[in-house]
């Protein structure tokens, strides 16, 4: 089983969208795929059909101790989902010992069965949720936007997670992925390049282009592949699910 926290400090790159749709892809293979909305926005939730404001999720865990397992739901064939819950935002001021939440966390994900993927979208911060995330995880997986803003927060991103792992007493696979990549545009490219040369071994093959499906999607509940299955987006997530079960990287 494969335990992947999917961060990035910066919003708007792509994270939860990488989420929903990796996952989809990911369990369409025939791979059994928990999404985890780890984000108190609630954004992945919503992107796959379901309302964040009702259901139990991942509040419920962390602030009572209940069994993952109890707010499993089954959202598509071979994909659950855990919502976030609507105290998810509360649980730093609720409560007083966060590292054994985090333990709590990480032996809560350590002991799911039965599942070959387990991915945890994590809010765009550097706060106690995404700490929580990276010390239950095995994997760290970057979407970075094929812009010159993006690029340039990417070394305080990279310093941000080395401190973690040297305060967790951790070392996690990391991955990058590209998203929001214009192929006409010289700049994305070299948003490429210039990745590959500092990350090297780190960048998957596959680049997400930028589509107006990829961004409408949600609205409807649905993945790329069930929105506009011919699209440019769709075939990307599809190669891109290929490249991160197989560490298929640039090189």
């Amino acid at each position: 089983m494969r335990l992947v926290s999917v961060v990035n400090q910066k919003g708007g790159v792509g994270k939860t969208t990488t989420v929903a749709n990796l996952s989809y892809m990911l369990a369409l293979s025939g791979n059994k795929v928990a999404a985890i909305d780890f984000d108190p926005q609630g954004s992945l939730t919503v992107s796959l059909g379901e309302n964040s404001r009702s259901l139990s999720g991942m509040d419920e865990v962390l602030l009572d101790g209940v069994d993952i397992c109890n707010v499993m739901h089954e959202v598509r064939d071979n994909l659950h989902l855990v919502a976030c819950g609507p105290q998810l935002a509360a649980c730093e001021q609720k409560l007083e010992n966060t590292s054994a939440v985090a333990k709590r966390l990480r032996k809560t994900l350590k002991n799911l069965q039965g599942y070959d993927y387990v991915l945890l979208d994590c809010p765009p911060s550097s706060g106690f949720l995404v700490v929580s995330a990276l010390f239950a995880t095995e994997e760290i997986l970057i979407p970075v936007a094929g812009d010159y803003l993006a690029l340039h927060g990417m070394s305080h991103l990279m310093g941000t997670l080395a401190q973690f792992e040297k305060s967790l007493k951790l070392k996690h696979k990391q991955w990058i992925v590209v998203t929001r990549f214009h192929p006409r545009r010289r700049l994305s490219q070299g948003v490429i390049d210039n990745l590959v040369e500092h990350f090297p071994g780190l960048v998957l093959k596959t680049p997400i282009r930028e589509t107006s499906a990829l961004a409408e999607g949600p609205s409807f509940g649905l993945t790329i592949s069930e929105y506009r299955n011919k699209s440019n987006g769709s075939a990307d997530y599809e190669k891109l699910a290929v490249d991160f079960c197989k560490g298929r990287t640039i090189q």
